[in-house]
């Protein structure tokens, strides 16, 4: 499941990196970027939920967690990157029109103070997200075991029973007689108003109304409507939401609200403040006016961070409210009264308003003490998700993305675990939404946030997603995504290094830059882990040599990520040369040959830069030449069956020697030309400079011994059959000597063909001369 999670996350960026640039249609509530990612987590979670063996709790609530932060994203960022429409303040509202209902003025408040705005959103957000209330079982009749007792007592005649109450009105409970309900109607009072707190606490304000009519307690829902400011549609100057026709607005009726909302406010704290009322019927009136008196009972009922978050952001948002209205009661009827109007606008002209500054201070640092609030369920205050949830409210992304990085630096959550990738998962999609909507984030953080998940996607296999990511890390992008191709190793083919290579291009990334830096990488890698050539005596060719190795093979395709494009070949070129004097410089001559099948034909046309073209012309012929020896072993294999047996005929025969001619005369003139040619480099005998002259030397050093003595006994070995050849191969000592090519100097090197090992083969030759008579060594060389 994972895995579809990986891919859904990359699924939700591709298409909203798509629409960048309408900032509108990222941050749409139903189809932007965030609610994506919300409704990927309500998939997952849903997805757990069918499957529970699959799942542990821990994931669930990671889950749950990341989908209200998605939730609470999406909640507060569009207000932040939308410019409201200017407006009149609620002092000039008033101003203009003292009869302004409380509803407008109110509004107008929120609408001054950006602040403000964003705590009721995240009141919205914190309702939203809240868990379902549990509705109260349903009840046929108001306090009907309490009423059927009573009732009883009346009908027999008896004293009415201890304890009970003997009247039925709301306050029968509370006259402090100790009189109570029948057991059953006092639980089920106990549960109703547990109820009513979690409509409350959930926003749902009407259902909560419904369930005290369906409860048969209609004055709770009475009680709880006075939580409704005045709204008056007709004496608004501002436009209103609902147009209204001109019949309507002349009614009365069309008011709503409540005119009395501060003296309603003030008995609903008494009520909260009592303590002859119960701790349920307490906190029910305290939820309905969330202030700095009431505070204490809601906080008593808190059991979550959120719980807390939501108590005191409605604390503060009802208290600044209230204050404002109060400030300006001096020119409002609804709030001043009659005098208010009478007394005229200029008081209110007069009313200093005063800066938010020291208010939101204040603010600031009550919800910073959420950081380690004490919670009875649910995560703690210091998880990562609640940090992130109060530190997006306070508007600090960037402390947020730092403190978080530094987290996964210090090793504060382990590497690969659920919560090290849900986090990962989240916070990089976060950057990247704030980069999209031009938010500001710290370059540091954001790298290794990014280059976390790019790691957490590795481990998890989804390389089809990595150059996505890669491509959002901006200056280190390339070297970053050519590191994830480095780690494929040899582990994708040719078709799955092409495509990953592809990728990058879809991706915004330099496909050319990112090729040759995972060339240049691999070859780093696998040449800080093979024996440096330069420190080692010269190696044999002519021992069976061992197939290639891991690192070897590694070596080999690395050049692969240059060969894909044509706009690559140069800097294949280059590589390939560093590799074929690394493997030549070792003796492995079939290792280096097998690096020429991974090379595009194309590598051949480049002419610059001209050394290195040369130089890989040089190791082709030094491969051709190679490859007709081999054929030569081969075609000497078959001698035996071509020269002798039933099936040898005389044009079999002939048809062989002159095949074997053929090679011998092309093998000859093949070694000859490089002898005779400046093959790699002219002054072997200065082995000054840079490691490439050192490196090309050494190989002189190995091949040219070993092509002169492999011509040398190839010519003397084929004498019987090719008279002439003996001939040849003498004269190939006047070559060997010859000042003008040097090449006795490469002879004369630790653990290389020796010259004295050359001069026995040339004393056979001479020997071999004199196999049919005579005295005169120089006889063969001087015979036309």
């Amino acid at each position: 499941m994972a895995e579809g999670l990986f891919a859904s996350c990359a699924d939700v960026l591709s298409i909203c990196q798509l629409l960048k640039d309408d900032l509108e249609a990222v941050l749409n509530p139903e189809t932007g970027y965030a609610p994506r990612m919300r409704q990927i987590c309500q998939d997952q979670i849903e997805e757990f939920e069918d499957r529970p063996a699959s799942s542990s709790n821990e994931e669930l609530e990671g889950l749950r967690l990341e989908e209200n932060t998605w939730a609470l994203i999406q909640a507060v960022f569009p207000a932040r990157k939308t410019k409201l429409p200017p407006s009149l303040s609620a002092k000039n509202l008033l101003l203009e029109n003292p009869y302004t209902p409380t509803s407008t003025l109110s509004q107008a408040i929120f609408k001054a103070s950006p602040l403000l705005t964003e705590l009721m959103v995240v009141r919205e957000w914190l309702q939203e997200t809240a868990p379902a209330p549990a509705p109260p079982e349903a009840n046929t009749g108001y306090w009907k075991f309490t009423k059927h007792t009573i009732n009883q007592g009346v009908r027999t005649g008896n004293a009415p029973r201890e304890g009970l109450v003997s009247d039925m009105d709301p306050d029968a409970v509370n006259r402090g007689d100790g009189a109570g309900l029948a057991a059953d109607d006092a639980s089920y009072e106990k549960s109703l108003l547990q109820a009513l707190y979690g409509y409350i606490r959930a926003g749902r304000i009407e259902d909560a109304e419904e369930v005290c009519r369906r409860a048969h307690q209609p004055w709770r829902a009475a009680s709880i409507r006075g939580y409704r400011l005045f709204k008056w549609n007709a004496l608004s100057t501002e436009n209103n939401d609902e147009e209204l026709d001109e019949d309507e607005v002349d009614e009365p009726e069309n008011w709503e609200g409540n005119r009395n909302r501060r003296l309603w406010k003030s008995t609903c704290i008494h009520a909260a403040l009592s303590p002859s009322l119960s701790d349920q019927e307490r906190l029910f009136y305290a939820s309905m006016v969330p202030t700095p008196e009431t505070i204490n009972i809601l906080k008593s009922a808190c059991r979550t961070w959120e719980d807390h978050l939501w108590a005191d952001v409605s604390v503060i948002a009802e208290e600044k409210s209230s204050s404002e209205l109060a400030k300006l009661a001096t020119g409002s009827f609804w709030e001043g009264g009659v005098q208010a109007v009478e007394k005229g606008s200029d008081e209110l002209r007069n009313l200093r308003v005063d800066g938010d500054d020291e208010w939101e201070e204040g603010v600031l640092k009550a919800l910073e003490s959420l950081k380690s609030v004490a919670v009875v369920e649910g995560a703690p205050a210091n998880d990562a998700f609640h940090f992130c949830q109060l530190y997006i409210i306070l508007n600090r992304t960037d402390n947020l993305l730092e403190v978080f990085a530094d987290g996964l630096q210090d090793g504060t959550y382990q590497p690969f675990s659920f919560q090290y990738n849900s986090l990962c998962r989240f916070f990089a999609h976060f950057c990247l939404l704030l980069q999209m909507i031009e938010i500001p984030v710290p370059p540091r953080a954001t790298q290794i946030i990014l280059e976390s998940y790019i790691a957490v996607l590795e481990a998890g296999g989804q390389r089809d997603l990595i150059a996505l990511y890669a491509g959002a890390l901006g200056d280190n992008a390339v070297e970053r995504y050519a590191a994830f191709l480095v780690s494929l190793g040899l582990s994708a083919d040719y078709t799955e290094r092409r495509q990953a290579l592809t990728r990058a291009s879809e991706h915004g990334l330099d496909v050319q830059r990112v090729a040759i830096a995972t060339a240049e990488r691999t070859i780093e890698s696998a040449f800080a882990t093979l024996p440096q050539n330069l420190r080692t005596s010269l190696p044999s060719v002519i021992a069976r040599q061992e197939p290639a190795s891991a690192l070897e093979t590694l070596l080999l395709r690395s050049v692969e990520w240059t060969t894909f494009f044509e706009h690559t070949h140069a800097t294949a070129l280059e590589q390939a040369t560093v590799i074929l004097r690394y493997l030549l410089g070792a003796g492995r001559v079939q290792v280096a040959q097998t690096l020429l099948t991974l090379l595009p034909a194309e590598l051949t046309a480049i002419d610059e830069p001209e050394e290195i073209a040369t130089e890989y012309l040089h190791y082709r012929q030094l491969f051709i030449i190679w490859g007709t020896i081999e054929r030569i072993v081969e075609w000497q294999a078959q001698e035996g069956t071509a020269m002798q047996g039933p099936a040898a005929t005389r044009d079999a025969r002939a048809s062989w020697i002159a095949e074997y001619r053929g090679l011998i005369d092309q093998v000859h003139d093949q070694i000859m030309k490089l002898l005779t040619l400046e093959w790699l480099v002219a002054d072997v005998d200065n082995g000054g400079g840079d490691l490439r002259r050192r490196e090309l030397i050494r190989i002189r050093q190995i091949f040219v011994p070993e092509l002169i003595l492999r011509l040398h006994h190839l010519l003397l070995s084929s004498r019987h059959l090719i008279s002439e050849n003996l001939k040849r191969a003498l004269e190939l000592a006047n070559v060997v000597a010859d000042s003008r090519y040097k090449l006795y100097e490469d002879f004369m090197h630790e653990g290389g063909r020796t010259l004295a090992e050359y001069l026995g083969a040339v004393r056979q030759a001479v020997l071999a001369g004199l196999e049919h008579g005579g005295s005169d060594p120089f006889r063969i060389v001087s015979s036309a």
